[in-house]
């Protein structure tokens, strides 16, 4: 009886369980913003959004993908408050920020050159990538979390995967020639 009055509440049910999607949150905010900061202000101001429009969450739906549209709005704010302030574009990304994950230095460097090339795309094309290819989520998923048509999803996944194919070619061509 306690257990279904708790996830009756809305506001419980995100802060029960915010601490287990912000690790996620905080992913999806890196490869947003391409820097530990920005992801740390991202990431926090989306939980704290979360919380203050906890009544708005529908209890028994993904609190991931809330969360993921959440931080993905918030971002979208800030871009177009950045443009409106100083007329700027995306964030250049720092690389020595990328998080290392693997111990194997030559699997480390593989990744991190996929992961610096994944954050070299332009903003819709990186959100899209991540979402799909690093959290799992379905086209369809993807598209209701970034707020686009299915065919957007699909479109920037294909040219994205085009996008870094060339880069990977070419790099490629390049090792080859030395």
């Amino acid at each position: 009886m306690l257990r279904s009055l708790r996830r009756q509440n809305p506001q419980k049910e995100v802060q029960a369980g915010l601490p287990e999607v912000f690790p996620r949150i905080w992913r999806y905010a890196f490869s947003l913003t391409g820097s530990r900061d920005g992801a740390d202000d991202l990431a926090q101001a989306a939980c704290l959004r979360a919380i203050e429009k906890a009544s708005q969450f529908k209890v028994g739906s993904h609190l991931d993908r809330w969360m993921f549209r959440i931080t993905h709005n918030l971002w979208i704010s800030e871009l177009r408050k950045d443009r409106v302030r100083k007329g700027g574009g995306l964030p250049v990304i720092d690389v020595s920020e990328i998080p290392d994950p693997a111990q194997n230095p030559e699997r480390a460097y593989d990744r991190k050159e996929v992961l610096k090339s994944v954050l070299g795309l332009p903003e819709a094309q990186r959100a899209t990538v991540f979402l799909v290819y690093v959290e799992g989520y379905s086209y369809k998923a993807a598209a209701e979390i970034l707020n686009i048509p299915l065919a957007t999803v699909m479109s920037r996944l294909a040219t994205a995967r085009a996008n870094l194919g060339r880069k990977f070619r070419d790099h490629e061509g390049l090792s080859n020639a030395r």
